[in-house]
């Protein structure tokens, strides 16, 4: 690594144990400055354990972290102004109107009025302008999850982590908050994203680490997790309620409303294949359509878990 030029986030052999349970168990990677970067696993993989130890909230028990080369333990008051953390709580002071919790939160790194102008456009940008002066426990769950947002960018850190951000909220603050992360990354901040809605993460992330009973499964390029997949999918309805002959059902991945998916290895389940088996059954096809792999097949076959939220429309 070049010293001169160091990583955004560097985790080398970070352990962490709650008791008898191992949360993490020798994490070692890199995220490159300007990366979007995907952390993903299931419940209990050790995500949130890892953000809190890059956070400073908590100390691993072996290994180290460093936020652009400034250690999380060592010289945690310059890598914590270097970062800007979304928490998945709500955690806020509920006597404090919008905009005063923003420029205390600025204060808290020693900004002054230099980021008011900032705020004001977090404000326009994450469509709480007409909230600036309402108080935080008048506010809405999805509200609250914007002024986080604003909270973690009021000091403008090179580095932003989301961890699970858009949990529970609707499309609009979705397709909102990934516009305004789209600019920033533009502009050289890397982010880093946990999040169940695995859609976004295939859309938004350019790498990704998946992360299963702490430790790294895999890390790669969104596109060579993509390509590494074997697979199609066939998703077939018949017509006059049909039943899929047996021959056809180990290859069911998934069946509902009417439509089964078909799970066909390259080069050894040709559609042909299952044209001809349905053809000799004497089925008629109502429907038919395949799909490529998309990320959460490939998070189900490495963790043999599904995605808590599934897939997400829009």
């Amino acid at each position: 690594m070049n010293t001169l030029v160091p990583d955004a986030l560097s985790i080398d052999g970070v352990h962490k144990s709650f008791g008898t349970v191992q949360a993490l168990d020798g994490i070692s990677f890199a995220i490159r400055r300007g990366e979007f970067f995907g952390l993903l696993g299931p419940n209990g993989a050790g995500k949130s354990t890892l953000i809190n130890i890059v956070a400073g909230l908590i100390r691993p028990d072996q290994g180290r972290v460093a936020v652009l080369g400034h250690d999380t333990v060592r010289d945690w008051r310059s890598a914590r102004r270097l970062i800007g953390v979304v928490p998945q709580e709500l955690v806020f002071d509920p006597f404090f109107k919008v905009v005063d919790m923003l420029r205390i939160q600025a204060g808290y790194y020693g900004c002054g009025r230099e980021v008011w102008p900032w705020i004001d456009e977090m404000l326009v940008r994450l469509d709480l302008e007409n909230k600036r002066n309402a108080s935080m426990r008048a506010l809405s769950g999805g509200m609250k999850r914007r002024v986080l947002i604003a909270q973690a960018l009021v000091h403008r850190p090179p580095v932003v982590i989301l961890d699970e951000p858009t949990a529970g909220v609707d499309v609009e603050l979705r397709r909102t908050l990934w516009s305004f992360l789209r600019e920033l990354h533009a502009r050289g901040t890397t982010v880093v994203l946990t999040t169940h809605y695995l859609e976004e993460a295939q859309d938004l992330c350019e790498r990704i680490a998946i992360i299963d009973r702490g430790r790294v499964r895999v890390i790669e390029t969104t596109t060579q997790l993509l390509d590494r997949h074997p697979f199609r999918f066939l998703r077939l309805k018949l017509g006059n309620g049909g039943v899929l002959p047996e021959s056809l059902r180990p290859l069911v991945s998934d069946e509902k409303n009417g439509v089964t998916e078909l799970r066909l290895e390259r080069g050894k389940h040709p559609i042909s294949g299952v044209f001809a088996a349905l053809r000799t059954a004497g089925l008629d096809i109502e429907d038919v359509h395949t799909r490529e792999p998309d990320l959460e097949d490939i998070f189900i076959e490495l963790t043999g878990e599904h995605a808590v939220a599934g897939r997400v429309a829009g």
